[in-house]
């Protein structure tokens, strides 16, 4: 069987502030379709004034969210009608979207065994905050009183894709002590919950490239938060950024660890299949857990 990965786009934002907004105030002045939407979606609300552009006070790329007028956690215009109404209308836009792909995808592989897997962006920067402002950007309404998650999680289930996300081997305790208002954990947690809800197949992947026992130890921890209890939904894990260090005789033992962990511990079933030109031959401890991992190779 095979495997498409559609990608649903988002703007990574590490520095976490409007790139995007303000690239979209770019669009609504530029784009007649984009205005044209706005100002629908203001009228049939009756407030005519809500569809002249985007909100004011978003900040810059440099700047910090909570000293924005927009997105800061008390008083921030993003918790007001005003900023709730162009935040469901911008996150709508990109699930119309995700729709429209979703559909041309499943159209164009109907009736084949090829299997869908539609990916999402693991934006993590500040969950901790109220307003979430890097996946406010993205286009993922999630802040502290609002799952933005759950619609996405919908719609690929709607089209029987199973949803991709990264980051699956990051800690908070280590992140943290880059950016304090991030949690890959947090964000990682409800979105597994999400596709638990919806009846979702997922693939975890991993972000970086340096795997050491924490990491993997994180990775089975995450694993088995999605997959305890269930039965029918496959689970997988998608071994990323292959590079020649993993074969060094040190890591390649932590990571034949983590596979005959991931192997005793029933997280998922898969098996091993070639790439490219190179076949590689399933560990005897693999041979009855049938474990799936995909090896990528980044330049």
């Amino acid at each position: 069987m095979c495997s498409v990965i559609v990608v649903l786009y988002h703007e990574r934002l590490k520095s976490g502030i409007s790139i995007v907004f303000n690239f979209c105030f770019v669009l609504l002045a530029t784009c007649q379709y984009m205005l044209a939407s706005l100002n629908a979606s203001a009228r049939n609300i009756g407030m005519r004034e809500w569809g002249n552009g985007g909100p004011f006070g978003t900040g810059s790329l440099m700047h910090n969210p909570e000293h924005t007028d927009f997105f800061k956690n008390d008083g921030g215009s993003w918790d007001t009608p005003y900023g709730k109404f162009f935040l469901e209308w911008y996150s709508d836009m990109l699930l119309l979207h995700g729709e429209r792909i979703c559909r041309e995808a499943e159209t164009i592989f109907r009736g084949t065994e090829v299997h869908i897997s539609a990916k999402l962006a693991a934006i993590h920067w500040h969950y901790v905050t109220q307003s979430h402002p890097s996946e406010l950007t993205a286009g993922y309404y999630n802040t502290f009183n609002r799952d933005g998650y759950l619609p996405i999680a919908r719609m690929f289930s709607k089209y029987g894709f199973s949803m991709c996300c990264s980051c699956f081997e990051m800690q908070d305790a280590i992140m943290q002590k880059i950016n304090p208002d991030g949690s890959p954990e947090g964000f990682l947690r409800q979105l597994l919950l999400a596709a638990r809800l919806c009846d979702l197949s997922l693939e975890g992947q991993n972000f970086s490239t340096n795997l050491d026992d924490g990491a993997f130890t994180q990775v089975l921890k995450m694993s088995k938060f999605y997959s305890n209890g269930i039965e029918k939904r496959p689970f997988s894990f998608n071994f990323v950024r292959m590079d020649k260090r993993l074969f060094e005789s040190r890591n390649w033992d932590r990571f034949t660890r983590f596979v005959r962990q991931m192997s005793n511990g029933n997280i998922f079933r898969a098996r091993l299949y070639s790439v490219g030109d190179i076949r590689f031959k399933a560990a005897p401890v693999m041979a009855e857990a049938r474990l799936l991992y995909h090896l990528y190779q980044y330049s």
